[in-house]
């Protein structure tokens, strides 16, 4: 699988452990030296900012996306290869979607459990087969991980659940999947029910 784009979720904040931050440096720089262009939410705030900052100074391509509501909170960052103003957090979410070959997901709050639900919730109805992988820093995504187990558990997801998306610890690991030859599936040999 070729992946040419990335579509980032993360957080609008930097958390409260340095190791966020340094993962999201990192897979900027890493996902500019290996011709992916990263797509986000246009913020120079936060994870987001961190990671959009590094990429953009190892030469990588950044496009952004920001509804007009949150420009004034998230402010854009400057210097994007491309920005895009639009009038919704809806439009923002299908315009992030359309871009993107693949998700990685960082630390963040609520806007970003938004996102990724939503993508997870797209491929487990047959809308899109683009992965999607959640990178576990610092054990922040156990907690939904758990909620998903959870979820099984009381047989309101199935047992499938796990095949729809990556997990790894690092985002060199993150990008190392994402640039594999052949993508090899989620780890979950139960079937959707």
């Amino acid at each position: 699988m070729n992946i040419s784009s990335v579509c980032l979720f993360c957080g609008s904040g930097t958390g409260n452990r340095a190791a966020y931050g340094v993962a999201a440096a990192r897979l900027g720089r890493i996902l500019a030296a290996s011709g992916i262009r990263m797509i986000f939410g246009a913020g120079s705030i936060g994870l987001m900012g961190i990671a959009a900052r590094a990429a953009l100074e190892a030469g990588g391509e950044v496009y952004g996306i920001i509804p007009a509501h949150l420009d004034s909170t998230e402010i854009s960052l400057d210097g994007l290869t491309r920005l895009e103003v639009v009038d919704s957090m809806h439009e923002r979410k299908r315009r992030m979607f359309d871009y993107a070959n693949a998700f990685v997901v960082l630390p963040g709050g609520i806007g970003t459990l938004d996102e990724i639900l939503e993508v997870i919730t797209w491929r487990q109805l047959g809308l899109h087969n683009k992965p999607i992988v959640i990178v576990d820093c610092d054990n922040y995504w156990q907690p939904l991980i758990d909620l998903f187990e959870h979820c099984r558990a009381r047989e309101f997801v199935g047992n499938g659940i796990f095949s729809l998306f990556h997990r790894v610890d690092t985002v060199d690991a993150a990008v190392d999947l994402l640039t594999a030859s052949e993508l090899p599936q989620p780890h979950d040999e139960s079937k959707l029910i």
